[in-house]
């Protein structure tokens, strides 16, 4: 009986502890889920609240007129970016309006536009002032890398805007599986069969109708206008071609009514030695190392597919990160011991800025426990893995002197560039994307993917030197003035100067570029003397 009594007991408490425990999860649910719903309601509020504050029109610059859901880039780029530092000026934002509404007019598809090619593939020299109409076109030929191709884009763009006309870009390569259209209600696809079409790829400065060799060859008549003229713009153009923003020279070319472009260069700067555009200019970009910036975010929406590349890799290495650092490296060399050259020039200036902290030698371990840590994310673009692979070791092998946690990113090295392949194309231009979407920047000397990345992102780059005679430059680097991107080979003088008159001396906002020693041209906003 003893026995049996002995169990009753435990048997009671055991089913009392039970309940209790029962009881227990029960409110320690229902406590969690009351947890959960406030949490989920203050996130849903902090949403909501940053979705008013948030400016999806970057102060103007975009209109409202498209559909979100067909290129989820233009607005929602805001979301990814610190608010911005630079505005657009309200008559850029007027201008760019008004520009929309000649598009759509002129584009392709309108009356205007099929009046204009009606007899262009002729050779009647009459045709220009039968046909001209009030519309008048650049035609933006897809030639060199993606880097090339962004900066030209946004060249000739300012220019149209300059002139009036309607740009029209070469669809033969991949532009439309990069980029969105930017302006509403058309397209600024050229046609396939666009009367010219056949023939503009083999467009040189041989050819008669290139304006350069017009110039040279002292063939221009003012009283011949011909229905289309090749603007040769490329790092092999003679001086002839590179004058064409002149006065004199567009006094002629403004009543061309179809000019074709080849470009592979920034050549925004040189539009400032035209007086007449120079005055629209500064009404345009008060702030004169903001004029990439301000074009760039409202011509380059990625498309869908590159957005999720971009976004895909920001949520995942990048949004947790305290503090990001972008690193893009342009092999220009493969000779021996050129990468170890480079990459003690990339540790050297990291280091040297405060871009990333030293490591800790045994004797010199942390001590200093009570600074609470800090992830730094490093995002690193490049053709090569090595040097992402080498930063990576040397923050895993060895802590920081800091204590900080660094983590290495590369999203793609695939060695050889392969311009005109699509998803080649695409990777690079969410790698632009990504790193205009970093902190703070370091780039190489001379690379067109570079200057597009820190200045989409507003970014004044630590640039890195290019090596020379097979050494590690020294310093390894230098921090930008402007974040514009530089005119590598610019005219060697202005519109009224002399030839051989530096055409960095003739107005004080235009100067050598940084990474360059005493060449190259860019925008600056101070007035200092030469760098």
């Amino acid at each position: 009986m003893k026995f049996l009594g002995d169990l009753s007991m435990k048997m009671k408490l055991t089913i009392t502890v039970l309940t209790c425990l029962v009881l227990w999860s029960v409110t320690l649910v229902s406590f969690s889920n009351i947890f959960k719903h406030q949490l989920f309601g203050a996130q849903l509020n902090d949403s909501k609240d940053s979705e008013k504050t948030r400016d999806k029109l970057l102060e103007g610059l975009l209109t409202a007129d498209f559909d979100e859901d067909y290129c989820l880039s233009r607005y929602q780029s805001s979301l990814y970016r610190k608010p911005s530092l630079y505005n657009p000026s309200g008559y850029l934002i007027s201008k760019l309006r008004s520009y929309e509404k000649l598009h759509k007019r002129c584009g392709p598809g309108t009356e205007a536009y099929k009046e204009a090619t009606k007899n262009l593939g002729h050779d009647d020299e009459n045709y220009a002032n039968k046909s001209v109409g009030e519309c008048k076109y650049i035609v933006w030929v897809a030639v060199y890398g993606l880097g090339n191709r962004i900066l030209t884009l946004a060249s000739v763009f300012l220019y149209a805007l300059l002139t009036e006309r309607v740009v029209l870009v070469d669809q033969s390569k991949d532009i439309s599986d990069l980029f969105c259209e930017p302006f509403p209600d058309t397209s600024w696809l050229l046609p396939h069969d666009f009367p010219l079409m056949k023939k503009i790829d083999g467009y040189d400065k041989g050819y008669s109708r290139c304006y350069g060799t017009m110039l040279k060859n002292q063939t221009i008549n003012s009283t011949s206008i011909p229905p289309h003229m090749y603007l040769h713009i490329l790092h092999d153009s003679r001086d002839e071609d590179k004058m064409f923003f002149c006065p004199k020279d567009q006094t002629m070319i403004d009543k061309v009514p179809w000019l074709i472009v080849k470009a592979n260069v920034y050549f925004v700067p040189s539009l400032w030695f035209n007086p007449t555009f120079q005055t629209e200019l500064i009404k345009l970009f008060p702030q004169k190392e903001t004029v990439f910036y301000h074009l760039a975010r409202y011509l380059f929406h990625p498309t869908n597919q590159v957005w999720g590349m971009v976004t895909r890799s920001y949520d995942a290495y990048l949004s947790r990160a305290d503090e990001t650092l972008g690193i893009q490296v342009r092999v220009f060399s493969r000779r021996a011991g050129y990468l170890q050259h480079v990459m003690n020039q990339i540790v050297a200036c990291t280091q040297r800025e405060k871009l990333l902290p030293e490591l800790a030698t045994p004797e010199s371990q942390v001590t200093n426990t009570s600074r609470s840590k800090k992830l730094k994310a490093v995002l690193v673009t490049s053709l090569y893995p090595e040097y992402s692979n080498n930063l990576k070791n040397m923050y895993w092998e060895r802590p920081t002197l800091t204590g900080d946690i660094v983590e290495v990113y590369q999203p793609s090295g695939e060695r050889f560039q392969q311009t005109d392949k699509k998803l080649h194309d695409q990777k690079a231009l969410a790698e632009m994307y990504l790193l205009s979407l970093t902190d703070n920047i370091v780039t190489s000397a001379r690379s067109t993917f570079g200057y597009v990345a820190h200045s989409l992102g507003g970014l004044t780059p630590w640039l890195l030197y290019q090596p020379a005679r097979g050494k590690t430059p020294d310093p390894p680097c230098v921090r930008a003035v402007s974040m514009e991107p530089c005119f590598l080979t610019p005219p060697t003088h202005g519109c009224a100067a002399k030839k051989r008159t530096n055409s960095a001396k003739l107005v004080p906002f235009v100067r050598h570029c940084e990474d360059l020693w005493h060449d190259g041209l860019k925008l600056f906003d101070d007035t200092k003397d030469e760098l």
